[in-house]
C-alpha cells in the first residue's frame, strides 16, 4: 500500500470513528498479505476487533457509572458461606433476565452474611450487559435528594434515577430518615416501578419498614410495588465476617 493511499485509509478510519481499525494499520495489511486472506476476511477481522475494543470500553464506562465501592464479581462470592441460598436462582439473576423483566430483587438478612456482595456482583454482572446500573446506599440517596431539593435540581436528578436499568439500594434500614427523606425515596421508587429493576439489601423485616417510611399507608403502598413480581431472598445463615473473625483467631 503506498504512503498516499495509507494517509487517507487512516484519515478516513478517523472520521468514520473507527479508531481501533486504524491501529498498526500497515501491520495488519502485511500480515493479510503473507497470509493469504481474502479481502473478506481481511475487513472481518478489523470490523469485529474494532466491535470488541467498544465491547470493552461501554463495559468499562458502565462500571464506572454505577460507582460501586467495591469491586465484589459474581466468582468472588463464596456460595458455601450461604447454604441455604438458591444456588439455581441465584445463577439464573446472574443472567441479567431479571432486568429485561424488570422485576426486583430484596435481600433480607442480618449484617455480614453477603447481601452487599451479592447485589454489587449482581450489578457488575448488569453492567457487563450493557445495562446503565447505579449503586447507592439508602442513606446516601435520601441526603442527595434532599439537596437536589435545596438547590432546585430534584426535578433531574428524579429523572436520572428513573432511567437506570438496575438501581442498588444497599443498607436500607441502617439510618432512620427524616419525613422529607422517606417521601422523596418513595417518589423514586414508585417512579421506577415496572419501568427498572431494583435490588434492595435491608437488615429489616417487611413488617418492621414502617420504621424506615414512617408513615404505615406509604409503607404499604411501597411494599406493593416492590415486592411485586420481586425475588426475596432472606439471608437466614450466620454472618460470613463473623465466621471469618472467629476463625482467623
Amino acid at each position: 500500500m503506498n504512503p498516499g493511499t495509507l494517509m487517507t485509509l487512516k484519515q478516513n478510519l478517523k472520521s468514520l470513528r473507527l479508531s481501533t481499525m486504524g491501529q498498526d494499520i500497515e501491520a495488519t495489511v502485511r500480515h493479510a498479505k503473507e497470509g493469504g486472506i481474502s479481502h473478506e476476511e481481511f475487513l472481518l477481522g478489523l470490523t469485529e476487533t474494532e466491535l470488541q475494543v467498544r465491547l470493552e470500553n461501554r463495559q468499562k464506562r458502565r462500571l464506572r457509572e454505577a460507582k460501586f465501592p467495591l469491586m465484589k464479581p459474581l466468582e468472588t462470592f463464596d456460595l458455601e458461606s450461604a447454604p441455604d441460598l438458591d444456588n439455581a436462582l441465584f445463577r439464573e439473576l446472574a443472567t441479567c433476565n431479571f432486568i429485561k423483566e424488570k422485576r426486583n430483587i430484596v435481600f433480607l438478612g442480618r449484617s455480614g452474611t453477603g447481601k452487599t456482595h451479592m447485589a454489587t456482583a449482581l450489578g457488575i454482572e448488569s453492567c457487563q450487559n450493557n445495562y446503565k446500573t447505579r449503586f447507592v446506599t439508602g442513606y446516601g440517596l435520601v441526603n442527595e435528594l434532599i439537596e437536589a431539593r435545596k438547590e432546585k435540581d430534584l426535578t433531574r436528578v428524579l429523572q436520572r434515577y428513573t432511567r437506570y436499568d438496575a438501581l442498588i439500594l444497599d443498607e436500607l434500614g441502617y439510618v432512620p430518615f427524616s419525613k422529607e427523606g422517606a417521601e422523596l425515596l418513595f417518589q423514586v421508587l414508585a417512579e421506577r416501578h415496572e419501568r427498572g429493576s431494583v435490588i434492595i439489601t435491608t437488615n429489616l423485616g417487611f413488617a418492621d419498614w414502617t420504621q424506615i417510611f414512617g408513615n404505615a399507608n406509604m409503607t404499604a403502598a411501597l411494599l406493593d410495588r416492590i415486592t411485586h413480581k420481586a425475588h426475596i431472598i432472606n439471608c437466614v445463615w450466620k454472618s460470613y465476617r463473623l465466621k471469618e473473625t472467629l476463625r482467623q483467631q
